[in-house]
């Protein structure tokens, strides 16, 4: 057996056992893991600094300390979220019991992405123990001291059988996707989010694809464009601009193109200082190959600000793009980069036409004053979230799911959605061997009047409290007498 089927195998015993189905074991790693964000956390900063030259401060921000307020959160809301859930019941089962059972799915695959590889690899896994289930964990290898880290310490802190960790590339990732899993829950791309949906088609395994796309940014142009272009630099240069939800583009109508290209370069002095290339807080782009891709998509586009460059170093400056063609080569992908193109359109309806032609992005942003402007929005367009006035911030309210829709990806999580997504809703309905009567209206011969019995009691919901359930009860037994007497005696 190969190293992968070893993990998984050991993990599908793991999980036969039945220990990770108590609620006890499941906050006991909870616990755990929330502990070795606490004593670890200088590794954890030490290797995401050499893959992706983000700050001690920076790494806690923007990857742990989002992770351990989903820790707190899920302990503190685990036995509400696990325990049975009443279902509305009609006529005909008033008398019985009916409920949602959460149970847990089985063994899980989940594959991180290099981008935040602690936040988007372990928020996942924090749902898979807290549902009960098995996780094998797939760390992105292109963050390689990240995953070395991960694979090191995670095995030191929770059940290692349980939620064993593979590292290695693409082979090993191809080698998991050949076994068998209960779910397989992915962050990354559309392209290998296609792959993994076809790897998993085979076992019939259900997906979540935490995916991207090209994530607009309407600025209209009575809002207050200053504190707009504050929040759009920081949540386009965050990680320098390696971010899924990002605000990939800029709509605005010509008048205010230049303001806003001024007022991005002044927050992006503030920011990161005049020379943001010796700026701690100001990233690097992840490899050579990337940093080739980015610099391709500036070709024939028009630099405003920045554009500063180092290959060796892998280094792009916060960069403005102005006048932008809805063909330009910046247009065509995801730019995953420290690029912002600004595309003039005559106003909301422009806009809204023009990213209603393209494929539904993970997160949509408008800025505005008008209440009547973001509801168009709202109404008008279809994304995995949107957010006014604001950048980035949804994906930290955990009371909201976060995903994708159509090619930005599928299913959601975080909070209570994780545990849902990565839990079976099991729906019981417990009767008892009694009052038979009741279901001569379902037995042959079929007639008119069962028919119409059969009616009353299907269609009909109550929503009673304790004394009107009595009552009602009381009634269907005297119903019950009647019609075994019609129909039996």
């Amino acid at each position: 057996m190969s190293r992968e089927q070893q993990a998984v195998a050991r993990a599908r015993k793991a999980f036969e056992t039945g220990r990770s189905r108590s609620l006890e074991h499941r906050i006991r790693q909870l616990k755990n893991l929330q502990r070795l964000f606490t004593e670890r956390q200088k590794e954890i900063s030490d290797a995401v600094k050499k893959d992706l030259s983000k700050s001690e401060v920076g790494t806690q921000l923007y990857e742990t300390l989002g992770l351990e307020g989903e820790i707190n959160l899920t302990i503190r809301k685990l036995k509400e979220w696990a325990a049975p859930r009443p279902a509305e019941k009609n006529l005909l089962i008033l008398a019985d019991t009916a409920y949602i059972k959460p149970e847990p799915l089985g063994v899980v695959l989940i594959i991180g992405a290099w981008n935040y590889p602690w936040a988007v690899t372990i928020k996942p896994l924090i749902g898979a123990i807290a549902a009960g289930n098995a996780a094998v964990v797939k760390p992105s290898e292109v963050c390689v001291h990240t995953a070395k880290v991960m694979e090191d310490l995670l095995p030191l802190y929770i059940d290692k059988e349980l939620y064993p960790v593979v590292t290695g590339g693409v082979p090993e990732t191809q080698e998991l996707l050949c076994q068998r899993f209960d779910h397989i829950f992915y962050t990354g791309n559309s392209t290998v989010g296609k792959l993994i949906m076809e790897a998993a088609a085979k076992h019939l395994t259900p997906v979540t694809l935490e995916l991207g796309g090209k994530s607009p940014c309407y600025i209209d142009k009575n809002c207050d464009i200053s504190i707009a272009c504050r929040r759009i630099t920081w949540g386009k240069y965050t990680n320098c601009g390696q971010t899924c939800i990002a605000p990939d583009y800029i709509l605005c109508e010509p008048s205010i193109q230049d303001q806003v290209i001024e007022e991005v370069r002044k927050s992006i002095k503030d920011f990161y200082t005049d020379n943001p290339k010796n700026c701690a807080d100001y990233g690097r782009i992840i490899n050579q190959r990337h940093f080739k891709r980015i610099m391709a998509l500036m070709e024939d586009s028009t630099v405003a600000a920045g554009g500063e460059n180092n290959e060796s170093d892998c280094y792009i400056a916060p960069t403005v793009l102005r006048d932008v063609k809805p063909e330009a080569k910046v247009m065509q992908e995801e730019i995953f980069g420290p690029l912002l193109p600004i595309l003039p359109v005559s106003g909301v309806d422009e806009a809204i036409k023009f990213i209603n032609k393209r494929e539904k992005p993970l997160a949509l942003y408008v800025f505005a004053s008008d209440d009547k402007v973001i509801k168009r929005m709202t109404d008008e367009t279809s994304s995995g979230g949107l957010l006014a006035n604001d950048c980035l911030v949804h994906y930290s309210v955990s009371s909201l799911p976060f995903g994708g829709v159509g090619n930005s990806g599928m299913g959601c999580y975080h909070g209570k959605f994780s545990f849902d997504q990565l839990s079976h809703l099991r729906g019981c309905l417990i009767k008892k061997l009694k009052m038979e009567g009741l279901n001569s209206m379902r037995y042959p011969p079929h007639t008119p009047e069962k028919l119409g019995w059969a009616r009353f009691f299907i269609l009909k919901t109550v929503d009673l409290g304790w004394l009107g359930r009595m009552a009602l009860l009381a009634i269907l037994v005297t119903v019950a007498a009647v019609v075994l007497q019609n129909y039996f005696l």
